[in-house]
């Protein structure tokens, strides 16, 4: 980071209508290869009570707040603005954060549905109403909370930004969004999308980039913002959601994972064994929803044990940008020695059947890349077990019969993501019910949809994100009695 006044690589930041450019400007690193990429705009203090300003004024004097039918069309129009950039938006993703091009090319195209999704529930959304007695009416409508502050995370940013700011534009808030230092290049991409977007009044969305902590603690803090939504860590939530209690302010938190792959002996190793590798290594291992565990059953322990082994080993690990890659570098070096240091810690109590680590490969010497790590342990009292990782290192674990399965499952504080593998469709009904998890697969791994909600159980958040509940995370519902004559009239219901 270096402080300058000359122009970047990228206008600055999108707040109140206008470009603002920092005089703090910091450089992206390909996390394939060391080299730097571009330069950014890097926000502080000052940039993030500006965004604030403009929200809430935008909120408190634009018709934005009750025009539902404006809303949808920028909406649309955001989405097609977005489109128009989805190779951009891909290639630098790709580059600055190391997701392989492919995965990057899904977050980048999935995007534009999203917003499409929700600009279809701006209009679609009621209200209810009830006659309570002769004359006497009843009505319930959701208005839009106020402000909405939006901290994104760098490991899916352009997922994780449209998946808050859609509903929240839908509901009729006003937005100010921190963006994260690590894809500063990718964000000037996407500011540059929202200022294109014409029918978006001014002050509406404001999105800002820092690399540092200045600007998510005045949103957490500020009287002015009514809502926080978070993606990230389970440690930084707890510190969010005390932080807002102090203005009793809502917040919607998406946090950690430690997700459980329990294989019954009746599934296809044939398909279940290449997607337990892929559940581990999308987005290198950074996913909230990485499978991280893979509980098997006894009986075909050692087939699964020598098959997962063999891909692990044979995976391509490269830079993000080259097709054939099917797993990039890690988004930094300090998350390389971390990751290494939980291997090695692990390998006291746990037996290495794939120790993983840094690449023999010279050519990828300058990069952060960690080749994927298993280790096989019967205890449920360890790091390896109970902390989220965030990284490609695979606990293998073994059980006899569905209880015990379950019992593993759920022996974690998190409770994100879960998947069951097995042809016995009863027995997946079973174990399914009693999973402690807000998303389970049966067969599969990694599916979400705009139209069914996403969220954690116990240490993995609150709140929920897409579905028809999205919308809501952003709204305050009102209760109207309407009387069609003016004289007191009492109601006492049972």
């Amino acid at each position: 980071m270096h402080d300058s006044h000359n122009a970047t690589e990228n206008p600055g930041h999108w707040i109140d209508g206008e470009w603002v450019a920092s005089t703090r400007v910091s450089s992206s690193v390909n996390p394939s290869n060391g080299e730097v990429i571009g330069y950014f705009s890097d926000a502080g203090a000052a940039e993030a009570r500006a965004a604030i300003a403009a929200a809430r004024r935008a909120f408190d004097t634009e018709t934005w707040v009750s025009d539902r039918s404006a809303r949808a069309a920028s909406l649309f129009e955001l989405a097609h603005r977005i489109e128009e950039r989805v190779d951009r938006l891909a290639t630098t993703l790709a580059r600055e954060m190391g997701k392989v091009i492919t995965q990057a090319r899904r977050e980048a195209s999935g995007a534009p549905l999203t917003l499409r999704y929700n600009a279809g529930a701006a209009l679609s959304q009621t209200g209810s109403t009830a006659e309570l007695a002769p004359g006497l009416l009843a009505t319930t409508w959701r208005e839009p909370i106020g402000v909405a502050g939006i901290i994104v995370p760098w490991n899916a940013p352009i997922a994780l930004l449209v998946r808050a700011l859609a509903p929240a534009l839908a509901a009729g808030c006003t937005v100010s969004v921190k963006m994260p230092g690590q894809t500063g290049l990718t964000n000037a991409i996407l500011a540059e999308a929202i200022a294109a977007t014409k029918s978006l009044p001014k002050g509406v969305v404001n999105i800002f980039t820092e690399t540092g902590n200045e600007g998510a603690p005045l949103l957490i803090a500020s009287n002015d913002v009514d809502v926080i939504n978070y993606t990230g860590s389970t440690k930084v939530g707890r510190i969010i959601g005390a932080k807002a209690a102090e203005t009793l302010k809502r917040t919607s938190l998406e946090l950690g994972g430690k997700t459980p792959l329990i294989v019954f002996g009746d599934a296809d190793i044939d398909t279940v064994a290449p997607l337990v590798v892929r559940a581990l290594t999308q987005f290198n291992g950074q996913f909230c929803m990485t499978g991280s565990r893979v509980l098997v059953q006894r009986s075909v322990a050692e087939t699964y044990r020598a098959r997962l082994s063999e891909l692990l080993g044979n995976l391509i690990v490269g830079p993000a940008d080259q097709e054939a890659s099917e797993m990039g570098p890690l988004i930094d070096n300090v998350s390389v020695d971390r990751i290494d240091g939980i291997v090695e810690a692990a390998a006291k109590y746990a037996k290495v059947l794939v120790r993983g680590g840094r690449p023999a490969d010279a050519a990828l010497a300058k990069g952060a890349f960690y080749r994927p790590a298993m280790l096989e342990t019967e205890r449920l009292d360890v790091p390896l077990i109970q902390e989220e990782i965030f990284g490609p290192v695979l606990s293998f674990e073994t059980f006899e019969g569905e209880a015990e399965a379950i019992a593993r499952a759920n022996a974690t504080t998190y409770g994100l993501a879960a998947a069951v593998f097995t042809k016995d469709i009863d027995r997946a009904a079973r174990v399914v019910r009693r999973l402690k998890a807000g998303t389970v697969w049966t067969n599969g791994w990694g599916i979400l949809s705009n139209t069914v909600e996403e969220g954690g159980f116990k240490n993995s958040g609150t709140g929920r994100m897409r579905g028809a509940r999205a919308m809501e995370e952003f709204q305050e519902i009102k209760t109207h009695f309407f009387s069609f004559t003016a004289h007191e009239r009492r109601i006492v219901a049972n």
